[in-house]
């Protein structure tokens, strides 16, 4: 069967966790296209973000692809969440650059090519830009130069808390941004802040609870783990408070199945030993790709 079936996944990631009926007005703007289900969702109320993934049959070559269902249901997420949600009410442990924080396109079970997801990402792009004002940036495939989600958010300023107490709160300072946007305005939108949207292979997260408040510890701990620092290759890491007496490695995992969850684990506990701290056991905020695909084929099953 899925051999024959084309699918593709949509991971958006909302700065908020705290407002019950934000979420749930959130959540009723998917099931509008039941034809992409919404197949997890990830809820942090210290690092105040949620993650939705959403699964649904990608076909190629339409004249309709501008109106696929998953690029329908995302956007009106995405409506919904700048309708409830004022970024400069917002505060967490996790970096952010606006209320939609990031929304990434995957290709799934090897029948739908990146080249075609990137389609449906340029496609929400353009209409977050101009139909929804807010500026809009791409990355990955969906990018002509292929830039990295990571370069943008270095750009921007992402990864430097704007609190003494390693907290994000309010929305961007900068009313004319440095980097262009690749859709909508050029300066910041009241209250939502800007968007970021890419295409990539699967990618899987995975954080790792250091139990200390030593944040510049952690940090070394965090760059010496990433590819960047010259630890564990397309293993990208950063060190997030999460509650009183525990910072996380927060790690994306760009080929899962090269380096996955249990070597971040190792490098982890080893680079923490150095520095005489303990480790708790990491965990993954979404399902395997595998377990995506079988979530959705069970929730559409029950639509036939």
């Amino acid at each position: 069967m899925l051999k024959k079936t084309m699918l593709a996944c949509c991971k958006v990631y909302i700065s908020e966790s705290k407002n019950r009926a934000a979420l749930e007005a959130i959540e009723r703007s998917a099931k509008l296209f039941p034809e992409a289900p919404i197949v997890n969702k990830f809820e942090d109320e210290i690092y105040n973000r949620v993650g939705y993934t959403l699964v649904s049959k990608f076909v190629p070559n339409s004249a309709s692809d501008s109106f696929s269902p998953l690029k329908s249901a995302v956007f009106e997420m995405v409506k919904a969440a700048f309708e409830t949600i004022d970024l400069g009410l917002h505060s967490g442990s996790h970096p952010r650059l606006g209320v939609v924080d990031h929304i990434c396109f995957h290709p799934l079970a090897g029948t739908t090519s990146l080249e075609q997801v990137a389609g449906t990402a340029k496609y929400l792009a353009a209409d977050v830009g101009s139909n929804l004002q807010v500026p809009t940036y791409l990355y990955g495939a969906a990018h002509q130069d292929g830039r990295s989600l990571d370069s943008i958010r270095r750009e921007l300023g992402y990864f430097k808390p704007n609190s003494s107490a390693h907290q994000w709160i309010g929305e961007l300072k900068a009313e004319i941004l440095q980097l262009k946007p690749d859709e909508g305005p050029k300066s910041t939108a009241q209250g939502k802040g800007v968007l970021t949207i890419g295409a990539t292979r699967w990618v899987d997260n995975y954080n790792v609870p250091v139990f200390s408040n030593d944040i510049a510890a952690v940090r070394r701990i965090a760059k010496k783990v990433s590819g960047r620092g010259g630890g564990l290759p397309s293993v990208q890491a950063m060190a997030l408070a999460h509650g009183d007496g525990i910072i996380e490695v927060a790690c994306n995992l760009l080929e899962p199945s090269n380096i996955g969850g249990n070597e971040v684990q190792l490098q982890v506990e080893h680079l923490a030993e150095e520095e005489k701290l303990a480790v708790g056991k990491g965990y993954y905020t979404d399902h395997s790709q595998e377990d995506i695909i079988e979530r959705y084929l069970n929730q559409s099953s029950h639509l036939v």
